[in-house]
């Protein structure tokens, strides 16, 4: 048996934005009943950050409510290339790029879902059906069943029409997701598929093949299709990148102070969506809090957040970082301790800044001296090949600072 309150947790949380058949979706889920859902994710990156989030807290609840959760890693429909909202062709990776991808992401997403035990989640690729697939045989299967003006008046391809470039590799992306969720459905008996409110058009295309398909073979197939709304910024564009770059999940992409501060930097519009999807505080606490105090709701998320995903240790060094920068003007920065012996025939200062994580790279490193961002003692470092020895420190230590916010106290041991 399931936990029969999921829809109502979906819906008061606001976490369910569109459904191909609510009422049916509803009776499912508080039928008590397990189904098994899919959310579909093309791995054209090596890692996820906040902004891809969003289907996956919600595939969690799922999970934890005793549903069967699939993560359909898209292997070959990642050869194609989604163009939805695109202003133009996404690069195309190859196969060994993409299996590179998809294991690299599978343990960004071991922090949302459970992939061990008895109700464990599975990823699986649609390269293993279309691989095996002949062209003629799926275009005379599949393609008859789609209409191009139909195609042409979804979103997904408005932009890429606009700009003059949609090409037709990119016109059988719609086709092929389609058939992803037919192919679930009759391997898996996979009943719903989950995505953003942008691949709206892809989900309903899903369901209507299977329609279609059920009439000609006088089959009965039960797909629902619903979508989660998603995070946008007040400009319209998706949340998940700052003005420092992406908010990563994976820790070796970004540093715990650069987590925390931008989900600090969260627009005050996403607030109230981002406490219903990473947590589990009652929706009227968090809009009295929200209301109250929006400063010490953003705070409060920030640390509820980067310990879910990054660990508890991560949060408290994090916000003891923020608070010592922003409160106490920097006094109390956050301390790195350097051991004495890895530093007896010195060591460069992008390795020192590579380590203490103020920056991601030692190229990052490199292009931050050659800005000027990066201070040291209180004087800013303008030579990347600097060697830095234990007479350096002073009382055993050295203040390192990057740009205007970013401190680390380097303390020998």
């Amino acid at each position: 048996m399931t936990d029969k309150n999921l829809f109502k947790v979906l819906k008061e949380r606001g976490l369910l934005y569109q459904s191909t058949d609510e009422e049916a979706l509803k009776n499912m889920l508080e039928s008590g009943m397990p189904i098994t859902l899919y959310e579909g994710t093309d791995p054209t990156m090596d890692s996820i950050h906040i902004g891809h989030c969003v289907p996956f807290c919600i595939l969690r609840r799922f999970q934890q409510a005793g549903h069967k959760v699939l993560l359909l890693m898209g292997g070959a429909t990642a050869s194609v290339g989604d163009p939805s909202g695109r202003t133009e062709m996404r690069s195309l990776l190859n196969k060994e790029q993409l299996k590179n991808n998809i294991e690299k992401i599978k343990k960004s997403l071991s922090i949302f879902l459970d992939f061990e035990g008895e109700n464990k989640a599975e990823i699986v690729n649609n390269a293993d059906w279309f691989d095996k697939m002949n062209y003629i045989d799926f275009m005379r299967e599949i393609g008859v069943h789609f209409n191009v003006n139909k195609m042409l008046s979804s979103e997904i391809y408005d932009n890429r029409l606009n700009q003059g470039g949609l090409t037709f590799f990119e016109m059988g992306y719609m086709p092929m997701q389609a058939y992803d969720f037919v192919h679930l459905n009759e391997k898996y008996n996979c009943l719903l598929e989950w995505g953003g409110a942008d691949q709206w058009a892809n989900i309903v295309a899903g369901t209507e093949l299977g329609r279609k398909l059920s009439l000609k073979d006088n089959k009965t197939r039960k797909m629902i299709g619903a979508t989660n709304p998603l995070l946008l910024t007040p400009e319209g564009k998706k949340m998940g990148k700052t003005e420092k770059g992406a908010i990563w999940i994976d820790k070796d992409k970004i540093s715990a102070y650069d987590f925390y501060q931008g989900i600090y930097q969260t627009p005050d519009a996403c607030v109230e969506m981002m406490f219903a999807l990473f947590t589990d505080e009652p929706m009227d606490k968090i809009r009295q809090l929200i209301k109250n105090d929006i400063v010490k709701a953003k705070k409060e998320l920030s640390y509820k957040i980067t310990k879910f995903v990054r660990g508890e240790e991560d949060a408290i060094e994090a916000q003891r970082m923020s608070d010592s920068l922003f409160v106490n003007g920097g006094d109390d920065a956050p301390e790195f301790q350097l051991p004495k012996k890895d530093i007896q025939n010195g060591i460069g200062i992008c390795d020192l800044l590579l380590v203490t994580k103020l920056c991601n790279s030692k190229s990052e490193a490199r292009r931050m001296i050659e800005g000027g961002g990066i201070s040291m003692k209180g004087e800013k470092v303008s030579d990347y090949s600097l060697i830095i020895k234990e007479n350096d420190f002073v009382e055993n230590s050295i203040l390192l600072k990057k740009g205007k916010k970013n401190f680390v106290k380097v303390v020998l041991v």
